[in-house]
């Protein structure tokens, strides 16, 4: 569905909106004491009270203002729509960051107009940053945004935000092989990473087990700043999976090249 520049303008003012609503619901609970629950699976994947908290605001919006609109949210599922549109939300991704009292994590908002996603917000309510992403560019509250320039892995700075997600032992090798050339590895971030990469500061991130919540928000902003993301096997990486994000196409190329095989 091909947006009109105006419709971009309503829905990333809505978009901003929902990420208004979900700080309102998640600051309360931030630092403070928490019951966690663990929804179990591989990995420890906590939940509390402010993910939950953070959707219902964010979907009570949603179906007040576009009943038509499907919604995607990482507590509640899939509500399908009428309209070709969905909104794709994470309340708050990094909620290991979150628990432990690190501003690593962010709110995660997408439109997807059914071909791909076209607007992304991420919020970071504590530390006051706000990013955004839509076909017109990137920026946050106080810049554009623009990645920087690296195309050789020995010189780049690489993220991941833990190596415990790579599901497969050909994806652990994989990355360690890149991750053995980057010049800087750093572990950690989430969500905030990618923003890191959008605003010229990490030059590659490689991750694995992502789902399309935590991944949709951010692809309009890492295009929109200039960078690139992708599956490992260079297709669409909206469905989450095995992903590359990289803030220079050559880089992207080298990194691809090393990854693809463990696809």
């Amino acid at each position: 569905m091909l947006l009109t520049d105006d419709q971009i303008g309503e829905y990333r003012a809505f978009a901003e909106r929902l990420a208004d609503a979900a700080a309102a619901a998640i600051q309360p609970y931030f630092r403070a004491p928490l019951d966690i629950e663990d929804k179990g699976g591989r990995l420890y994947d906590p939940v509390t009270a402010a993910d939950k908290a953070a959707e219902d605001a964010m979907r009570a919006l949603i179906q007040a203002r576009y009943p038509d609109h499907g919604i995607l949210g990482e507590e509640q599922g899939v509500e399908p729509g009428s309209s070709p549109l969905t909104w794709v939300l994470d309340p708050i991704d990094g909620t290991r960051a979150f628990i432990t009292g690190l501003p690593l994590w962010g709110t995660l908002i997408a439109l997807n107009d059914g071909a791909r996603p076209v607007i992304g917000v991420m919020n970071q309510p504590f530390t006051g940053e706000r990013f955004i992403g839509t076909p017109q560019g990137a920026w946050s509250a106080t810049a554009l945004l623009k990645t920087r320039a690296c195309a050789d892995l020995a010189t780049a700075t690489l993220m991941c935000t833990t190596p415990d997600m790579f599901d497969t032992p050909a994806r652990q090798k994989a990355f360690e092989k890149v991750a053995g050339q980057a010049r800087l590895m750093r572990y950690g971030g989430d969500c905030y990473a990618y923003c890191m990469l959008a605003s010229g500061f990490v030059d590659v991130i490689v991750e694995a087990s992502l789902q399309p919540y935590d991944v949709q928000a951010l692809i309009p902003i890492i295009e929109g700043a200039g960078g690139i993301i992708t599956a490992w096997d260079g297709g669409s990486a909206q469905q989450g999976g095995a992903v590359v994000a990289c803030g220079d196409r050559a880089l992207h190329a080298q990194v691809l090249e090393m990854l693809r095989a463990a696809a």
